[in-house]
């Protein structure tokens, strides 16, 4: 068998997780942040996750398997009873977030556009948090988001405290990616606004079998549960590609600014910022509400049109996050950075959201013709490969690194 074909084999072999996911956008209506916020309808959307011997998946707590698979239609069928996982409603909407947990209600604080006026500048942006943390409160409509129940056989010890230094590391295979899907349009760009979010909510030890146990971990550490909802792991995919229609959308709407607010006393004079592409750019995500005494504009940040929020260290209404980047995905070596950690001999409990980054500059108002999109990505936990140490011999890849 030829090398190149047993080196994909092997790195088939040994993924830890691996899930393909589709998003098929239906409507035409524009669906960019700041210019409408129109729903963009979902239809045909399928995760199919598998793993080695190492790891076991679930999606409900108690029936395990190197594999799993769930869909639109087979929702409730896949998850657990009372489970509260959404595949968008009606459609998706932009969505923004710093990866922020809300420990009471265990899931992810979210913010959408309240109001949005122009400016001669930019635009004026006004957001509020989507109500997904109320009691017995559901996720709300215009994302995807699903529970998955990771057990890690690694090891035999179960260590309750929470600390990074003892979970085991992770690491996002070099083929992961986003673009656009088989039956989309190519050269929108709509794939570069996408992100994926894992936000690890609590743990048990890898023996528990009572399955309401398992599926009702919170973020709380009460009894046999270690809670963990630190802040969530974002992969934003295609970091550095920038389709030519949003750099010359950015180039005509944005304006640099002065002054403090959005009064006629604000100055916007002169050319933002530089925008290429093949260059990553930060993405001011939007951290807290946001309103009209606030005055913020969708283009601040010293990467864009030079103003700063952030005088106040702690206390900024857009935030640069530091995403896991395709950039640092494709590094080798020792350089290369882990992605996430799970304990050994444990049963995790990770609430994943795909959704469309609002703040990105990226989205512009035509990038929604594209229409579909697919998400594929991976993990494993070698984090070398053959050609990271110059290996001389048998083709022994148990990595997921470049053919």
């Amino acid at each position: 068998m030829p090398k190149k074909n047993r080196g994909r084999i092997n790195r088939i072999r040994h993924l830890i997780v691996m899930c393909t996911l589709s998003i098929v956008f239906l409507s035409i209506s524009t669906y960019a942040w700041f210019i409408g916020m129109q729903t963009v309808h979902v239809s045909s959307f399928d995760v199919e996750i598998s793993v080695t011997e190492s790891l076991s998946l679930s999606l409900d707590g108690s029936t395990w398997d190197t594999t799993v698979s769930i869909s639109k239609e087979t929702l409730d069928a896949s998850s657990y009873v009372g489970h509260t996982n959404s595949w968008g409603g009606d459609g998706l909407i932009p969505v923004s977030t710093v990866g922020e947990m809300d420990s009471n209600a265990s899931r992810m604080k979210l913010f959408e556009k309240a109001s949005l006026t122009a400016t001669p500048g930019g635009y004026r942006l006004l957001a509020s948090r989507i109500d997904n943390y109320g009691i017995d409160q559901p996720e709300q409509d215009g994302y995807v988001v699903f529970d998955l129940f990771i057990k890690n056989f690694s090891g035999s010890q179960y260590i309750s405290e929470l600390n990074e230094l003892d979970e085991e590391a992770i690491y996002l295979t070099t083929d992961s990616k986003v673009e656009v899907g088989a039956a989309g349009v190519a050269d929108t760009g709509i794939e570069n606004s996408v992100r994926v979010a894992f936000a690890q909510i609590g743990r048990v030890i890898g023996t528990t079998t009572t399955a309401g146990t398992i599926t009702g971990i919170t973020c709380a550490s009460e009894g046999d549960v270690t809670g963990i909802c630190r802040t969530a792991q974002i992969w934003e995919p295609n970091d550095k590609d920038h389709n030519a229609n949003a750099i010359s959308w950015y180039n005509t709407s944005c304006l640099a600014r002065t002054g403090a607010d959005l009064t006629e006393t604000t100055s916007y004079d002169g050319a933002c910022q530089p925008f290429v592409d093949g260059t990553a750019y930060p993405t001011y995500a939007v951290k807290d509400e946001i309103s009209s005494a606030d005055h913020v504009d969708i283009y601040d940040g010293t990467a864009y049109n030079t103003y700063d929020h952030g005088w106040l260290e702690g206390a900024e209404l857009l935030y640069a996050y530091p995403y896991f980047t395709d950039t640092m995905k494709l590094l080798t070596g020792t350089d290369r950075p882990q992605f996430m950690t799970l304990a050994p001999n444990s049963i995790t409990k990770v609430r994943i959201y795909v959704y469309i980054e609002g703040q990105d500059i990226d989205n512009y108002e035509f990038s929604m013709i594209g229409k579909q999109i697919a998400v594929n990505f991976g993990f494993t936990k070698q984090r070398f490969i053959e050609t990271d140490i110059s290996y001389i011999g048998p083709d022994i890849n148990e990595g997921a690194g470049p053919e």
